[in-house]
């Protein structure tokens, strides 16, 4: 048996932080580290399996013996298994075989492992995380790029399926090939910062990432670790914030994994009602174990710190707070208090958001919360979840279900748009057309609007820029930028052939206008946050479908008119009250020829008239151009 007892990587410190569930880099500890002992280079392997009886590596190195390379309990009670197994080189194959106290055996994958071979393959690859970065440019500007009041323009992507190689039997591009054609899009486009779908290893593809087992490796499908920090580096050189998925609501049972890892629910809750999440048919983390916490903590602290993220999006928050979410009477347990409200997760997503803000600068967590609980991103001492950022997902739902209506109907809804400003400062919302909104059926962004296709692009054309002017940061689903007509696919590229076709060069052309409106305008980002940032011009006329407001930079100084008509009926003679006299610039028209309309416009801006409206002193004579909006300068103070 070549195997070392020697050598440790736990400190008494270690081990009690880790039992203490306050341990944020236990991947510099657990996993298989590549080292040289006493002139002999190896790899020291650890554990966590406290109800084991027997723990040995097994692996291409010592043809999968279970009795070659034993693994020692460390002494402390930690349940830690430990060892160092002298020959094992960079790129070795290897599992975990546990033989536990009740009488299962398994194989198991490395929980910390940072590399996997590729999937359907199971087993966890020895690798070295060591990289040569070249974006401390970036990262010292991080705190501004990424503050509350810059602006955020995000692009969703799935890596599978942003871009394929046809020819090649429709094979993935690698993380390598993708970095120069996404950073040099995102600028073409204008965006700030690239969201990725989870790209932790995960043993289906299907399942996007969401299902996810590799809390601390990038999936093997694109390429090595090397490679997807390469991509990071990339885009962070080229001045894109990098935003990635996380998910530690749920976690696959394949038998592999961390389900039952050492014959007890060691991982997960034990308690079935506790334990089974109803709608992915996974597995729920007991947030109340401290080892436990000190994983999830690990693994989002590991990707901040070791692959440079900019900001984690926590996903199906929802589904961590509610101990009864989609569940019906007597298949959940109460807490202690007789509530529905799982207080072990919410001290845990306190507990996640302050130890990331205290020890990162300029990072940023979002939170996928799609109810009303209260103080979502508001400070952990206040007594919020701590986190930056929330979806707005009421927004979305409401948006959408407006946008699917028939002009002649939308008189009828006219609430479904002005009640989103009831709320849209109690949080600091991103407003999402995510890709929950173009699979399963629902259809395309383009597809779900109605209408002959000359009204169902300028429908969609109107929906992006309401919603670029509205307040909140803005995030875009890949596709939905040229306004593809069937639904997302992962197992497909997205129909760039679409953009030989003059309507959907035009919608492209309108979110680079909207995106570098965005940026250009502080009025559009700055106070998304703020009441003081967004006040109504007329929100009454629903009879018409039109809806008119302003946008306000924080100096008060800067201000932006939008007027929308969500109706095909051009409007002429059009009066809107505006708070100041002057020359109003039309900025953006969405009815202009160069995005595919009609072109009806007001002949590049209006001269406000001394006619009172509104409640204001000045007024707007408009054209309105059928199912439009329009952005107007308004002139500067003095």
């Amino acid at each position: 048996m070549n195997v070392r007892y020697d050598y440790t990587r736990f400190s008494e410190l270690d081990v009690y932080l880790f039992r203490e569930g306050t341990h944020t880099r236990l991947y510099e500890k657990f996993g298989a580290h590549l080292l040289e002992l006493e002139g002999t280079s190896g790899v020291y392997f650890a554990v966590w399996a406290p109800n084991a009886q027997y723990v040995s590596v097994i692996g291409d190195f010592n043809g999968w013996d279970r009795g070659a390379h034993p693994l020692r309990a460390r002494e402390d009670g930690s349940g830690i298994w430990e060892g160092f197994v002298p020959g094992v080189l960079q790129g070795s194959l290897y599992k975990y075989y546990l033989h536990t106290k009740n009488g299962y055996h398994f194989e198991k994958a490395d929980p910390f492992a940072f590399f996997f071979e590729t999937p359907p393959g199971t087993a966890s690859r020895v690798w070295d995380l060591s990289y040569a970065w070249g974006d401390r440019k970036w990262l010292d500007q991080r705190r501004n790029r990424n503050a509350l009041e810059a602006p955020w323009l995000i692009y969703e992507v799935h890596l599978g399926s942003w871009r394929r190689v046809p020819e090649e039997e429709n094979r993935f591009l690698t993380y390598r090939e993708l970095a120069p054609l996404l950073a040099e899009y995102l600028r073409e486009m204008g965006f700030t910062h690239v969201e990725f779908l989870p790209v932790m290893e995960h043993p289906f593809y299907g399942s996007w990432g969401y299902q996810c087992l590799g809390y601390f490796a990038p999936t093997s499908r694109y390429g090595t670790p090397r490679d997807f920090m390469y991509l990071v580096d990339y885009l962070h050189q080229a001045g894109f914030g990098v935003i990635l998925d996380w998910v530690p609501s749920h976690f696959p049972t394949d038998g592999h994994g961390l389900a039952f890892f050492d014959g007890t629910h060691l991982y997960e809750y034990e308690d079935f009602r506790k334990r089974f999440h109803p709608d992915w048919k996974s597995y729920i983390f007991d947030y109340g174990k401290p080892e436990v916490r000190s994983f999830l903590l690990s693994s989002a602290h590991f990707w901040v710190r070791v692959y440079h993220a900019d900001a984690l999006r926590i996903d199906a928050v929802a589904s961590m707070l509610y101990l009864d979410y989609s569940r019906g009477p007597g298949q959940w347990v109460p807490n202690i208090y007789g509530g529905r409200e799982n207080l072990e997760a919410i001290d845990f997503l306190q507990q996640l958001n302050a130890s990331l803000y205290a020890e990162f600068s300029g990072i940023q967590t979002i939170a996928e919360e799609s109810t009303a609980w209260p103080m979502v991103t508001r400070p952990t001492y206040m007594g919020g979840l701590g986190f930056g950022m929330k979806w707005n997902m009421g927004w979305m739902n409401d948006t959408l279900f407006y946008f699917s209506k028939d002009p002649i109907y939308r008189k009828y809804h006219h609430d479904k748009l002005t009640f989103s400003l009831w709320y849209a400062f109690s949080e600091n919302f991103i407003l999402p057309l995510s890709h929950d909104e173009v699979v399963h059926g629902k259809g395309s962004l383009l597809s779900k609007m109605p209408g002959d296709p000359w009204q169902k692009f300028a429908n969609l054309r109107a929906l992006l820029a309401y919603m670029w002017a509205h307040p909140g940061k803005k995030l875009l689903f890949m596709g939905g930028e040229f306004g593809q007509w069937r639904e997302w696919s992962h197992e497909e590229s997205l129909d760039w052939h679409l953009l030989e076709y003059p309507e959907h060069r035009g919608v492209q052309r309108l979110v680079s206008d909207l995106n570098r409106l965005a940026r250009s305008h502080p009025a559009l980002h700055e106070l998304d946050f703020s009441p003081e940032g967004f006040e109504w011009i007329d929100f009454h006329d629903w009879e018409k479908s039109i809806l008119s407001f302003l946008r306000w930079d924080r100096k008060g100084q800067e201000f932006l008119v939008v007027v929308c008509n969500f109706t095909p009926v051009p409007r002429e003679n059009y009066r809107i009250g505006v708070p100041r006299s002057g020359f109003y610039t039309e900025i953006l028209n969405t009815d202009a020829q160069e995005y595919g309309g009609s072109g009806w416009g007001n002949f590049g801006g209006v001269t406000a008239e001394a006619h009172p409206a509104h409640g204001r002193p000045f007024s707007l004579n408009l054209i309105l151009p059928p199912l439009s909006v329009l952005y107007f300068r308004g002139p500067d103070e003095g």
